[in-house]
C-alpha cells in the first residue's frame, strides 16, 4: 500500500504570514457541502439535492450528474485517473458520465469518501442499527482493510451518522473529522491511532470553543486542515497534531467542505453562501 509519491522528501514550504484570496466562485446551490478538485481550474461540487456540478473558476457549469438513484451525494471526491466518485446508499464511479456502482454494502451505510495515494477508496461508514462506525479501504471494490477500533479495543470513531469527512496524508496517515466527537481521529497506515486533535485549549492565546470539524483535506507537507464550521475557521495542524494557524477566522463565513490542489491551493466550501473561495496560504 505504500506509493513512491507519497514517500519522497516534498520541498519545504513556510505558511504565509497573511493567506490571499485567489478566486471566489459562484456554485448557483442554495447551500454546499463538498469540493473536490479536478484541477487547479475545475471543481466539484455538492449540496442536498441530486445533481453534482463540475465548475470553472469563473462559476461556468462545465458539466452536471445526476445521482442514478435519485438520492442526495452524502460526499464526493476524484481518483487519481479523474473520474468522480460519490456517496448516496452505495459508493459510486462516474467515468465518462457512465454511473458504475463501485461497492455495495450490506448492513452498514456509506458516509464520507477519499481517494488515496495509491488510488485506493477510504471510506467512512455507520452501521445500520447506529452503533458502530468504522473505515474500510477498497482496491478496485475489494475490501482490504477496516479500521475500527485502539490497541484497547475501544471504538475509534462514535456511532453516528454526522459528517465523517476523510482524507490521506502524504506520508499516508488517515485523518478523519468526528463531528460528535468534536475531534479529528488520525491513524497510521496500518491502523494504529496516532493521535486526536480536539483543538486549542483555553490556556492558548486563540480564543477556544469547541471544535466542530466539517470537512478536511491535507497538503504537501503533510500538513492536515479542517474546517470548523461553528466557529468559522479553518484550524492546521502539522503531521503530529500541533497546532499552526487559523485561516478564515472570522464570523461571515462558514466552512465545510475542503480540498487542495497539486500546488497546495485551498479550496473551501462555504455552507451558507454555496460559494467556493480559493486560497493561498502556503
Amino acid at each position: 500500500m505504500k506509493s513512491s509519491e507519497a514517500l519522497s522528501s516534498p520541498s519545504v514550504k513556510p505558511l504565509l504570514d497573511e493567506p490571499r484570496l485567489i478566486a471566489t466562485t459562484d456554485t448557483g446551490y442554495d447551500g454546499l457541502d463538498s469540493v473536490c478538485c479536478l484541477s487547479e481550474e475545475q471543481i466539484w461540487t455538492c449540496e442536498n439535492k441530486e445533481i453534482m456540478k463540475l465548475l470553472n473558476l469563473q462559476s461556468k457549469l462545465l458539466t452536471s450528474i445526476r445521482t442514478k438513484s435519485g438520492n442526495t451525494p452524502k460526499d464526493i471526491a476524484v481518483t487519481r485517473d479523474g473520474n468522480l466518485v460519490y456517496t448516496d446508499k452505495t459508493v459510486n464511479l462516474v467515468r465518462n458520465k457512465e454511473i458504475q456502482t463501485a461497492i455495495t454494502l450490506q448492513g452498514w451505510g456509506p458516509l464520507n469518501v477519499c481517494s488515496t495515494s495509491s488510488n485506493d477508496l477510504l471510506v467512512t461508514m455507520i452501521s445500520d442499527n447506529r452503533k458502530q462506525s468504522k473505515v474500510v479501504r477498497y482496491s478496485d471494490s475489494t475490501e482490504k482493510q477496516t479500521i475500527q477500533f485502539d490497541d484497547q479495543g475501544r471504538p475509534l470513531y462514535s456511532p453516528d451518522y454526522s459528517d465523517k469527512y476523510i482524507s490521506e496524508s502524504r506520508n499516508l496517515n488517515i485523518c478523519v473529522t468526528d463531528q460528535k466527537a468534536s475531534a479529528v481521529v488520525v491513524v497510521k497506515q496500518t491502523g494504529k491511532l496516532r493521535f486526536r486533535y480536539t483543538g486549542q485549549p483555553s490556556n492558548t492565546k486563540y480564543s477556544f470553543q469547541r471544535l466542530d470539524p466539517r470537512g478536511i483535506t491535507t497538503d504537501s507537507q503533510s500538513n492536515i486542515l479542517t474546517a470548523d464550521l461553528y466557529n468559522h475557521r479553518i484550524h492546521i495542524i502539522d503531521q503530529d497534531g500541533q497546532f499552526l494557524r487559523y485561516i478564515l477566522s472570522y464570523r461571515s463565513n462558514s466552512p465545510f467542505g475542503l480540498c487542495v490542489d497539486i500546488r497546495d491551493n485551498l479550496f473551501v466550501a462555504d455552507h451558507v453562501t454555496a460559494k467556493v473561495k480559493k486560497i493561498q496560504y502556503l
